[in-house]
């Protein structure tokens, strides 16, 4: 085969795959995270890198849930312990780096603010095919705050609760660190 004859066929199968991109429907994508035992979604494009927990340095007069900052690939991120925000526990007094399987994930740099989220566990990536939605107002029994999504439930039985980051880091109560 010649490079015209291999350069046409990879061309004739970048336009197919494109077309077939353009009539699919997109299939949604969250990276699925444990906090203090609750299992959180965050939508795959909104989240970024993940990083694992070390030196974060503590900012005195702030809030409990403001773990502190880190330096990750050479940007200053502010940390937040996540279950500590949503007050899924209390504090458990200064960070340890040494927690088992702890992560920090970095939001997407997209979203304009450098933060880092302290998660308990990655779970995984799950996609809306593996999921089905909860039930409206069975669904939770307190009201939810505006950067909480949708509820879900895995094939497991296991309940997902989807976190929308980009509402999280525009979320009055999320930017007021100051204590």
């Amino acid at each position: 085969m010649s490079n015209r004859e291999a350069l046409r066929e990879l061309q004739g199968r970048l336009a197919t795959r494109m077309q077939a991109a353009r009539t699919e429907a997109p299939v949604q994508s969250w990276l699925a995270v444990e906090c203090a035992g609750h299992g959180l979604l965050f939508p795959l494009h909104e989240a970024g890198e993940i990083f694992s927990v070390g030196n974060v340095l503590p900012v005195p007069h702030t809030q409990a849930w403001f773990a502190g900052v880190a330096n990750l690939r050479g940007g200053l991120h502010a940390v937040v312990d996540l279950a500590v925000f949503l007050g899924l526990k209390a504090v458990s007094g200064p960070l340890d780096s040494g927690r088992d399987g702890a992560r920090l994930l970095a939001l997407n740099p997209a979203l304009g603010v450098n933060c880092a989220l302290l998660v308990d566990r990655l779970a995984g990536l799950r996609n809306a095919e593996q999921l089905s939605p909860e039930a409206g107002e069975a669904a939770s029994p307190v009201p939810l705050p505006a950067f909480a999504g949708a509820r879900w439930r895995d094939g497991e039985g296991r309940v997902w609760q989807e976190i929308e980051l980009a509402a999280l880091a525009g979320h009055e109560q999320f930017l007021g660190v100051a204590g």
